[in-house]
C-alpha cells in the first residue's frame, strides 16, 4: 500500500473524473449492479441513521437510494470531482436538496463522532493508504456506527492487465488490495466485527478499445504512479490487442473479470485495540454494547 510507483495523483484522479461526470451513469453498468446489491444488504442490518455520508459518490445515484431508504437522515454526496457532485446535486429537489460535499475520502472535512453510516460503493481502490482511510473513517463514525462499502479485488481487469504486460512490460492497470488485507487494515483502524466477502463478474467486449473506452467513460483510465510515455504507440497496441485475443471466447468476445469486495464492519471508538500474546484483539466493552444497542443484538 506503499511506494510511489503505488500512488494516485490525486489532481490526476480529479481532472479524470471530471471529465467523466458527463458519461459515467450510462458506462457505469457494473457499479449500478454492485451497488443495488449492497443496498440489498442493508435490509440484513438494523440501522437508523441520522447522519449518512455516501464516499464517492458520483453522480449520486447511490446517494439518492440512501435518502430513500432512510427518509428521516441527513444523507450527503461527497466526492473528490466537483463534475460528478454537481450532477449529483441534480438528484435532489427544490423542496428536498441533495446536499455534497467536495473532498477527499482520505481527509473528510467531518467532526469527530458525527456520522452514523458511511457508505461507499466502487470507490476506495482510489486511495492510496487504507490504513489510513479506514483511520479516518474510524474517527468520524459515532461508536457503534457502521462502515459499509465495496471496493475492487486483485482480480480486477487481469486479462488487461496482463495482456499490456506481454506488449510492453509497463503497468497499464492498477493494482487493486486483496479482500484479507483490507479486513486486516480494518482490524488495525479499531473496527469490530468486520465482515468480507467477494464475487467474480465477467463483462465481455468486442475489441480492447471498447475496454479502454468503458474505462475513460467511467474516469478511471488513471493508473498508479502514472504510465511511462511515449511507450503506447500502434506497434504496442497491436501486441495488446494480439495477446488479449487468447482469452476470447467461442464467440469472439473478449472478458474483462472484475473481483468485487464487499465489507461492513462497526466503528468502536477511538481508543486503540491491544493486542495479546496470543494475537487476540481488544476493544472497548463500552463501544460493542454501544454496537449490540444500535442493531438490536443482546
Amino acid at each position: 500500500m506503499s511506494g510511489d510507483d503505488s500512488r494516485f495523483d490525486r489532481q490526476a484522479l480529479q481532472r479524470a473524473f471530471d471529465g467523466a461526470a458527463a458519461s459515467y451513469d450510462q458506462a457505469a453498468v457494473l457499479q449500478r449492479e454492485v451497488g443495488r446489491r449492497m443496498l440489498e444488504r442493508l435490509d440484513f442490518i438494523r440501522l437508523a441513521p441520522e447522519r449518512a455520508v455516501d464516499l464517492g459518490a458520483g453522480t449520486g445515484e447511490q446517494t439518492a437510494a440512501l435518502r430513500q431508504r432512510f427518509r428521516k437522515a441527513r444523507v450527503f454526496a461527497l466526492d473528490l470531482a466537483p463534475g460528478m457532485l454537481r450532477r449529483a446535486r441534480d438528484r435532489g429537489s427544490w423542496l428536498r436538496p441533495l446536499p455534497v460535499i467536495c473532498a477527499d475520502a482520505q481527509a473528510l472535512p467531518l467532526a469527530d463522532s458525527s456520522v452514523d453510516l458511511l457508505y461507499s460503493n466502487a470507490a476506495f481502490h482510489w486511495c492510496n493508504d487504507l490504513d489510513a482511510l479506514f483511520k479516518e473513517c474510524q474517527r468520524v463514525l459515532r461508536p457503534g456506527g457502521l462502515l459499509m462499502f465495496t471496493t475492487f479485488g486483485p482480480d480486477t481487469l487481469r486479462e488487461l492487465r496482463e495482456s499490456w504486460s506481454d506488449a510492453d512490460g509497463y503497468r497499464h492497470v492498477n493494482r487493486f488490495a486483496d479482500m484479507h488485507d483490507i479486513g486486516d487494515a480494518l482490524v488495525s483502524a479499531w473496527f469490530a466485527d468486520p465482515v468480507m466477502d467477494m464475487e467474480y463478474f465477467n463483462l465481455t467486449y468486442a475489441t480492447p478499445a471498447d475496454v479502454m473506452r468503458d474505462l475513460r467513460a467511467l474516469g478511471s483510465q488513471t493508473v498508479q504512479g502514472g504510465r511511462p510515455r511515449g511507450l503506447t504507440g500502434r506497434g504496442r497496441w497491436q501486441q495488446m490487442a494480439t495477446a488479449y485475443a487468447r482469452y476470447a471466447d467461442a464467440d469472439g468476445r473478449l472478458p474483462a473479470t472484475c473481483e468485487v469486495v464487499y465489507g461492513h464492519a462497526w466503528a468502536t471508538s477511538m481508543v486503540p485495540q491491544r493486542q495479546t500474546d496470543g494475537g487476540a484483539a481488544t476493544f472497548s466493552l463500552d463501544a460493542f454494547r454501544s454496537r449490540r444497542n444500535q442493531d438490536g443484538s443482546p
